[in-house]
Parts: C-alpha cells; sequence; structure tokens
C-alpha cells in the first residue's frame, strides 16, 4: 500500500481537470460509481456540485469516500 497520491484526470461537465488522490480512494471511488451504476466522472460531477467553493474537490472526494463507507458500516 502507497499512500503517494496519484493525478489522474477526470471530465466534470465538460471540462477536464486534474485530481491527486491515493490509490485507495480511486479505488474506492470506482466501487461506489459501479454500486451506483455510474462512471467515475459522473460520480465525481456530481460530488464537485454539492461542495462548497471553500473546499478543494480532492478533499471533497475523500470525505465522500469516507462518509459512503461508515454510512454502510452503520446499515450492518
Amino acid at each position: 500500500m502507497s499512500g503517494r497520491p496519484v493525478k489522474r484526470s477526470l471530465t466534470l461537465r465538460g471540462h477536464r481537470t486534474s485530481v491527486s488522490l491515493e490509490d485507495e480512494f480511486w479505488r474506492a471511488l470506482r466501487e461506489i460509481a459501479a454500486e451506483r451504476g455510474m462512471a467515475v466522472n459522473a460520480l465525481a460531477a456530481e460530488i464537485d456540485e454539492s461542495r462548497g467553493m471553500d473546499v478543494g474537490l480532492a478533499s471533497a472526494l475523500r470525505v465522500h469516500v469516507l462518509t459512503h463507507f461508515r454510512r454502510r458500516q452503520d446499515e450492518r
């Protein structure tokens, strides 16, 4: 397991952007997107639209992943 961020490109509402996240977060985002039957770009765009302007996209993605899995754990 590497804690080094990996930069990947996303397309959000037709605009390309790069985001640096650790591999574990990229895997989790793919898993969440697959559960919801959507592409990672669509999930990232949804998260981007709901974040505040004072929150960076990478931070919003990480918090979304954490919240998703905490909620899942609470449902058990």
